[in-house]
């Protein structure tokens, strides 16, 4: 699977794209994200561990908390391939396999 695949995997999930959008607001821990959530904290976790494989979120140890990051060098990535998508003045209109 490409990274492609696992961030559009990643992205077809409601539940991690609300993790994206609280994500944009700022860094937060695991427990934090939880919370927002009527879910169990594995299943918080396993969401968390999808995007973090996506390259979706970056997540960091501070004391005993783990933080999680936006990764938006991976959102910038992805608009630029969509950008190719509608900019046919760069040649044939082809858009390679990523």
């Amino acid at each position: 699977m490409t990274l492609f695949d696992a961030m559009f995997k990643a992205l077809s999930d409601p539940t991690r794209r609300k993790i994206l959008r609280m994500l944009h607001k700022g860094d937060m821990t695991a427990g934090d994200i939880a919370d927002r959530f009527s879910i169990s904290k594995p299943s918080v976790s396993h969401h968390l561990n999808v995007l973090k494989q996506a390259g979706l979120v970056i997540d960091e140890r501070k004391g005993q908390f783990i933080f999680y990051t936006l990764n938006t060098t991976v959102f910038q990535e992805v608009l630029t391939w969509f950008s190719e998508f509608v900019d046919r003045r760069k040649g044939d209109g082809h858009v390679p396999n990523r």
